[in-house]
This record gives C-alpha cells, structure tokens and sequence, in this order.
C-alpha cells in the first residue's frame, strides 16, 4: 500500500538525484549512469510493488484503489526511464551526425 510517507521517502530520494545532476562525477555528485541505473532500478521496485498489489487485490486482501495507485506509479516511473532513454538515444545520434 502507497502511504505519504512512501510517498515524501521517493520524493525526497528524487530531490537527491536531482540536486547533485549538476555536479558531475566526482565525491559530491552523481555521474548519469548512476542516476540512470537507480530510475531503472526504482522502476522495478515500484513495478513489482504494482504486481503485489494487483495479486492482494485478486486475492482480496487489498482495494482497488491501492491497485490503480501502485499500477499508476510504475508506469510513471517507467514512462520516465524510457524518456530518458528517448532522449540519450536522440543524443548518441546527433553526436554521430557531427562532421569530424
């Protein structure tokens, strides 16, 4: 179930990874790749938490609303790792379109 705790913990853990985007790789910051491996890898926690929900739901241990909470969740969390994804990609090609 998806409390405001949860809620203000995941906030607060995408304000840190926003916070030292800026920085670059070294002791105070992230590098992207780090940044990148942790959406990826909360896209699977709040997905497989979805999944939970939906086998508490048909199992009648949880509400219908806490299901279309947590599905709701993972497919934001996944529509932004594939925008990012998007976005490296659109990237990867203009620096290959570069005249050497």
């Amino acid at each position: 179930m998806i409390t405001a705790l949860s809620v203000a913990k995941a906030y607060a853990a995408a304000q840190r990874g926003i916070s030292g985007a800026g920085s670059g790789a070294g002791p105070g910051g992230a590098d992207f790749g780090a940044m990148v491996r942790t959406a990826v890898d909360n896209a699977i926690v709040t997905s497989k938490g979805a999944e939970q929900q939906i086998v508490a739901h048909a199992q009648g241990k949880a509400q219908l609303i806490d299901v279309a909470t947590a599905v709701s969740a993972a497919e934001t969390s996944l529509d932004a790792v594939l925008a990012v994804r998007d976005q490296v990609i659109t990237a990867y090609q203009e620096i290959m379109r570069m005249p050497i």
